[in-house]
């Protein structure tokens, strides 16, 4: 649907690189958004000198491509950020600034719009444009509501969340990029990243990309059909299949609020991989539930996951009464066990 016609708007779209040079998928989620409102409507991106001739995203239709160029802004830096971002929306006089919500824009925008006037919606979920108007849609009360924003204040900056539409795709190109000057005194430049600490890929739990979410219950930990506990033993298939098929792990708020209980814990499970009302919502296509009941609290978090099973023992568990699409009643480490061997 071409909407530019009816969208009087003039779109910025801030975007930036990886270290190698290649863009996230994030910030093509957010490229789809904008090219979806607006064929007409101005697109700018922001490069850094690694991104040879704007050759990722020349041929997504943008009227102009606008880049901050120098080695000081490559590196997330608060201060670089924000004056670059500044001076692309004074460049480029947009009405309208698009952001993928990573840590970095997420840390800067808000600044930034205090700086050019404007005003900021954050964790945006759909963007669409109805009557000539843009109108967002954001979550509230924990995602149990949601509301659907327009501001007539300009400029109206917005940070996509991710997954909200599907990674723009087109054949590689080039385009002339306008090269914006951002003097950098040296009290912007006092804060240097000196490394990066990051566990080794196989021991990482949480992956955004990943096409599964796995998600262990606190039942894992529970005394079992024999009476006693097996956590070494639920450890070693859970890792195991998270090794196995590369999917991120999630849990309940149950399960990482064992250990202030005095009761046994998955030693690699901590609140950042919890999923729902108090923890994460994560967006991956297929979701799988083992030795959890499916309560309102935890399955919140699973709104926007595609299609969602669970293996339970208790037929009757909240997945069972219509929060699950299948529910296999069975003994998750039998299960998982299986599901392993075939792996």
């Amino acid at each position: 649907m071409d909407q530019g016609v009816n969208l009087m708007e003039r779109i910025l779209l801030l975007i930036h690189p990886e270290a190698d040079g290649s863009l996230p998928k994030s910030a093509l989620e957010a490229l789809g958004a904008a090219a979806a409102l607006s064929k007409e409507a101005s697109r700018s991106v922001w490069l850094s000198e690694r991104a040879t001739g704007g050759g990722f995203v020349a041929t997504c239709g943008a009227q102009r491509f606008l880049g901050v160029v120098g080695e000081q802004f490559a590196q997330a830096r608060y201060a670089s950020d924000a004056a670059a971002a500044e001076a692309l929306i004074k460049t480029s006089q947009a009405t309208v600034v698009l952001a993928p919500a990573t840590s970095r824009w997420s840390r800067v925008l808000a600044g930034v719009a205090q700086r050019v006037g404007g005003r900021i919606d954050t964790h945006v979920t759909a963007l669409e444009a109805e009557e000539g108007r843009l109108c967002a849609t954001r979550w509230y009360y924990r995602q149990r509501m949601f509301a659907r924003i327009t501001r007539g204040h300009r400029p109206w900056m917005l940070t996509l969340e991710p997954g909200i539409a599907p990674p723009w795709q087109g054949a590689a190109g080039s385009a002339q990029v306008e090269n914006v000057a951002v003097a950098l005194p040296d009290a912007m430049r006092r804060t240097t990243v000196s490394g990066v600490q990051a566990p080794a890929a196989d021991q990482q739990t949480i992956r955004p990309d990943a096409d599964l979410l796995f998600v262990a219950g606190a039942g894992w930990t529970k005394n079992q059909k024999d009476g006693k506990s097996h956590v070494d033993e639920a450890a070693k298939l859970i890792l195991g299949f998270l090794r196995a098929s590369k999917a991120s792990l999630g849990s309940s708020k149950s399960l990482v609020d064992l250990a202030g209980e005095g009761q046994a814990v998955l030693p690699f499970m901590s609140h950042l991989n919890q999923v729902g009302q108090t923890g994460a919502t994560p967006r991956h296509p297929k979701g799988l539930s083992t030795c959890c009941h499916g309560e309102e609290p935890h399955v919140v978090g699973w709104r926007f996951i595609s299609e969602r099973r669970a293996v339970n023992l208790d037929p009757n568990c909240g997945w069972a009464q219509g929060k699950a699409d299948v529910l296999y009643v069975a003994d998750a480490f039998e299960v998982m066990a299986k599901v392993n061997e075939r792996l």
